[in-house]
């Protein structure tokens, strides 16, 4: 398995060593002094350097971390089983317990800081993070928020202010911030409490995530509903700002009412060639998807090459990144965080 980055690396934190441009619009391999790709278990990002699990259960931050001038820390033999990282904490889910730090707390030689916060979990724990026993983590304090035991959590994926959950039957319930219709309640009024999304009841997903303020899944036929903020076209739908780049060069000039800013209802978005959808993930304004073929779909915001498409250019529809078929290189996975994607591939 191999792992590719591509999208801003301003702070070093796509992992490629001495490579510090700003933008990187086409995938590269991560082969740099830093980190092995090989090794590479999961990767996790911020927004000013990205978090890598090993194979061996050690913990690699590369980027902005305060006061080392490298741009890589390395937390060796931590049996680190997953993270969740943010600009001002650091939390790792560890065998039997997870931790918080303060980021800048972080001893550039390696050295643990002494935990802010911690939780001791049932041993064999497997939920998959951020979900732990009975709740879930947090990036910021609380750090731990309780679940009602009655919603059944399978998987989780957090927003800028919203959250979105999948329960054990396929249902999809979202809470948090809604003023940009990334709840999909039909509103844009914020919920306080897990809400479940109407529209797709009777359908049952299997992905979900969430970005900054837009939202994803896919159903068990491999189908892709998107809603939330369409500013940059992340939702896969017309976006006004788009149409406005392209001017008059669409075959049929887009009327204004067909350019969506804000689609409070779960859309269906189709790929080419009815293709079926497997993996799904959003940054702060874009989308990719991984087909159950192997192949990677990416749409929305692109000015730091975040689509992988070899430039700067925004998308409101689902384009295949043509790098990996072309290297014969089949996909299983993507990350998405921000203005970053990382990509895992079989050869």
């Amino acid at each position: 398995m191999l792992w590719f980055g591509f999208g801003f690396n301003g702070f070093g934190q796509l992992g490629l060593g001495e490579e510090l441009t700003l933008n990187l619009p086409k995938p590269v391999w991560i082969k740099g002094a830093n980190v092995e790709s090989k090794q590479i278990r999961k990767v996790v990002p911020s927004w000013s350097y990205s978090a890598f699990v090993t194979e061996d259960g050690s913990l690699l931050l590369c980027g902005f971390i305060s006061g080392c001038p490298n741009q890589f820390l390395c937390l060796p033999g931590l049996d680190c089983l997953d993270v969740l990282p943010s600009e001002k904490y650091l939390i790792v889910l560890l065998k039997e317990r997870a931790e918080c730090w303060d980021i800048n707390t972080l001893d550039c030689e390696g050295k643990l800081a002494k935990p802010m916060w911690k939780m001791e979990l049932p041993a064999g724990h497997n939920s998959a993070f951020p979900l732990v026993a009975n709740g879930h983590v947090f990036p910021q304090p609380p750090f731990f928020r309780e679940l009602s035991p009655t919603v059944q959590a399978q998987k989780m994926a957090l927003g800028n202010e919203h959250v979105v959950l999948l329960t054990s039957d396929g249902t999809v319930v979202t809470w948090g911030a809604g003023r940009h219709g990334q709840l999909a309640h039909g509103d844009v009024e914020d919920v306080s409490e897990p809400r479940i999304v109407e529209a797709l009841q009777g359908v049952p997903m299997t992905e979900v995530a969430a970005g900054g303020w837009h939202t994803a899944c896919i159903s068990e036929g491999g189908d892709i509903y998107c809603w939330g903020w369409n500013e940059s076209g992340q939702l896969g739908l017309p976006s006004k700002t788009l149409g406005q780049e392209r001017g008059n060069s669409e075959e049929r000039p887009i009327e204004d009412s067909e350019f969506i800013a804000i689609q409070s209802f779960p859309a269906l978005i189709d790929l080419p060639q009815e293709t079926e959808a497997s993996k799904i993930s959003c940054g702060s304004r874009h989308t990719a998807t991984v087909t159950r073929s192997g192949e990677l779909y990416t749409w929305g915001w692109g000015k730091y090459g975040q689509l992988g498409h070899g430039d700067t250019k925004n998308l409101d529809h689902p384009k295949q990144v043509e790098f990996f078929p072309q290297n014969k290189f089949c996909v299983k996975d993507v990350t998405c965080r921000h203005w970053n994607t990382y990509v895992l591939c079989l050869l």
